[in-house]
């Protein structure tokens, strides 16, 4: 296991390469080695490389080969007219402390590999000669990318296709450029964790989205802070997907701008949706598609989240689709849920027990609960509401076994203990928007079922919460809804 060491200040391509004494002086004397499991190319800080870095060797899961840096100073700097980092078939790669910029393509290509790990790779103002300057990895398995800023690309930030085992952990990704540009797109992939990310396309110019997933297989999208662009989550066509307690704000531009969409280019199975704090943008979550087509959607469970300032409902659905809208938490300027008539009739997706914050008291109003009859579809307040015992406001377990321990919450703790709700997830912002007053009321609306009759794409019924009422039960039977703030709990 030997280490290379480059410095083009001080370097020759005749040393050996071994000392920081005798370096290399480019990447040329490399890419002539050839490089063995465990061995290390270090850079040396401060300096800058003028050429594309060409990887041909493979190492092991044991001793992966490592390109990195050495020395004090500023990171290492790769600028190239082609790739920054450019490999085919290379495996066990680990590319770290390095900075890569001013490329004429991709910052970091990898097609057919396995087993890389890129951890604190700073890149910026890539893909200049009008490729994309994205982190791109095609075809393979076992891509970790951590710890990493991205900024100024030329396309996606990140781009990943056809990968088994992708990890996304704790990155920066903004301000990537172009009418089909998206801060990351995941396409055909399976097995994700994309957790502790800040991603934020307020400054890009003319952007797509923020995160596209395209017929992704088991992904836990968790803990992430998302911003701008047309769409904050686009998980389309998916199976096994968790989405939870993310912060999804600033969307919009287009009529159809959603937080997180679902239901087309695909079949949509099994989705869990909850604890994201949805707010300042178009519609919350959309269960649609471009056409009519006839794709599965099941199994779409949301709840537990909380939607705030949108131009349009909180949960649209105008495709067939089963599932359920519940305990959310909506403000009362929101409406709550726009839904096809003939989804309404068929009753695959109901809504109830979701709570209405009113603007500048958080007073909580129970939610009206969707209930079908022969005569007509009813939308009222459901006064049973005294057990909580079947809400679900934690990770399932499965998702919990890929995330790893859950993160910490600056409101409360996730549970439900003697009838009690805490809240949970939605952060100081919400608090100091809506004050810390409770307060109960319920309500209710009928629409006669002849008024519901439809083809699958005809207007959706689009109900807003009403002003409160006095109770129509004792207050023994509402749910007692518990916020801990400052550690005192109101």
């Amino acid at each position: 296991m030997a280490i290379y060491y480059v410095n083009p200040a001080i370097g020759s391509n005749s040393n050996t390469g071994t000392s920081e004494d005798a370096p290399f002086a480019s990447f040329w004397a490399v890419e002539n080695l050839k490089l063995q499991p465990g061995d290390s190319v270090l850079l040396a800080a401060g300096s800058v490389f003028n050429d594309q870095l060409d990887l041909k060797y493979s190492g092991t899961v044991n001793a992966p080969i490592t390109i990195g840096s050495y020395g004090v100073g500023d990171a290492p700097v790769i600028h190239s007219p082609g790739d920054g980092i450019h490999s085919l078939y290379a495996s066990n790669i680990v590319i770290e402390n390095i900075k890569i910029s001013d490329t004429g393509g991709a910052a970091i290509y990898g097609g057919y590999v396995s087993n890389w790990t890129i951890n604190n790779v700073e890149v910026d103002h890539t893909g200049l000669a009008g490729k994309a300057g994205s982190i791109t990895i095609r075809t393979g398995s076992n891509i970790t990318i951590e710890n990493s800023t991205i900024n100024d690309v030329n396309g996606d930030g990140i781009w990943i296709e056809k990968i088994n085992g992708v990890t996304l952990l704790n990155n920066t990704v903004t301000n990537a450029h172009g009418t089909a540009a998206d801060a990351v797109q995941l396409n055909d992939s399976k097995n994700i964790v994309i957790s502790g990310n800040y991603f934020d396309q307020t400054g890009a110019v003319t952007p797509k989205g923020v995160l596209t997933l395209i017929r992704p297989v088991d992904a836990v999208i968790e803990g992430n802070t998302i911003v701008g662009g047309g769409f904050g989550i686009s998980a389309q066509a998916g199976t096994n997907i968790a989405i939870h307690d993310n912060d999804i704000s600033g969307y919009g531009g287009y009529s159809w701008s959603y937080a997180i969409g679902l239901g087309d280019s695909g079949d949509t199975r099994n989705y869990d949706i909850s604890g994201n704090y949805i707010h300042d943008g178009v519609w919350g979550v959309s269960v649609s598609a471009a056409g009519t087509t006839t794709y599965v959607r099941e199994g779409i469970d949301i709840y537990g989240n909380l939607f705030d300032d949108l131009t349009q409902a909180a949960l649209k659905v105008d495709r067939p689709a089963s599932g359920s809208f519940h305990d959310n938490f909506i403000a009362s300027d929101v409406t709550p849920y726009s839904i096809s008539p003939s989804i309404i009739a068929a009753g695959t997706f109901p809504v109830s027990d979701n709570t209405t914050i009113e603007e500048g008291g958080v007073t909580l109003a129970s939610a009206d609960s969707l209930v079908a009859t022969d005569a007509s579809i009813s939308l009222m307040s459901d006064n049973g509401l005294t057990s909580h015992d079947g809400l679900k406001l934690s990770l399932d377990k499965t998702a919990s076994d890929k995330a790893g321990a859950h993160h910490d919450t600056p409101v409360g703790e996730n549970g439900v203990s003697d009838g009690t709700l805490l809240l949970r997830h939605f952060g100081a912002a919400a608090l100091e928007k809506h004050g810390s007053t409770l307060g109960n009321g319920d309500h209710g609306l009928t629409i006669e079922a002849a008024d519901l009759a439809g083809p699958e794409n005809d207007n959706g019924i689009s109900h807003h919460e009403t002003a409160p009422q006095p109770l129509h039960h004792p207050p023994a039977d509402g749910p007692i809804v518990s916020i801990l703030q400052d550690s005192m709990l109101h």
